[in-house]
């Protein structure tokens, strides 16, 4: 009788388990993703000059807190505008922007997934802020949203305790390398007036750790956004070991 029961309960339990694994979510699987874009000039203006808003953005039909949290980081690229407050969505931007744009300003807004792998959903952010000067300024961000931890990675939250030293001093053997790719370890003013800088841009891609910089932090602005990439296996102690692709 004691056998009877004990099986019972140990089929129980393995009914159990295969009821939770068939319900949970699925991390392999992307999430899906809906992309929204549109541009507006502004209202009454007919003139080949018109200051226009450009947004492109993207939505997650299963995950509404992380349209959230990609509309808020959108606005946060508008800071360069000066105001005193930041707006409450993109529409009320387009519509204090465009209040009191002048001629051949311009702002473009765009947020794209650039991957989704092992949980992870890396939201890439770029704008451009044109004033009408001989050039207009970009900005880039990412985002690392964990689906298991349903929040946005800080570097900290990617890091083993104390390692973040560490992970700098990687990061700069990788400036190193690319100053000598470039040729331009050979330039002294360059080297001198372009040293290795942190960056807040930091993506958990599937190939590599890509660290980007702005344009002015480590070259001048026709170099572009710099990215470099560090192979995971330099990071290994150093990234927390469930953040490297095919270990989550």
């Amino acid at each position: 009788m004691t056998l009877v029961k004990l099986t019972s309960v140990a089929v129980l339990a393995v009914a159990l388990s295969a009821c939770q694994s068939l319900f949970a979510p699925n991390y392999r699987a992307p999430l899906e993703v809906k992309r929204e874009a549109w541009e507006h000039v502004k209202p009454g203006c007919s003139e080949s000059d018109c200051p226009l808003v450009n947004i492109d953005t993207v939505h997650f039909p299963d995950l509404p807190k992380l349209d959230a949290i990609v509309e808020s980081r959108l606005l946060q690229l508008t800071e360069d505008n000066q105001r005193s407050t930041t707006p409450t969505s993109l529409k009320a931007y387009e519509t204090q922007y465009l209040a009191s744009a002048e001629k051949r300003n311009s702002s473009y807004l765009q947020a794209k997934v650039r991957e989704q792998h092992d949980g992870l959903v890396i939201v890439e952010f770029s704008s451009y802020l044109d004033s009408g000067g001989a050039h207009g300024m970009p900005g880039r961000a990412f985002i690392n949203y964990s689906r298991k931890q349903d929040k946005v990675l800080t570097l900290q939250d990617m890091l083993v305790a104390g390692q973040e030293e560490t992970f700098w001093k990687t990061v700069e053997e990788s400036h190193r390398a690319w100053m000598i790719s470039t040729g331009m370890d050979k330039d002294a003013e360059f080297v001198k007036t372009w040293p290795f800088k942190k960056s807040p841009h930091i993506a958990l891609t599937y190939g590599a750790v890509v660290v980007k910089y702005e344009v002015y932090a480590i070259a001048p602005y026709s170099m572009g956004h710099i990215e470099l990439k560090i192979p995971y296996p330099r990071l290994n102690g150093v990234l927390k070991p469930e953040l490297f692709p095919g270990r989550g």
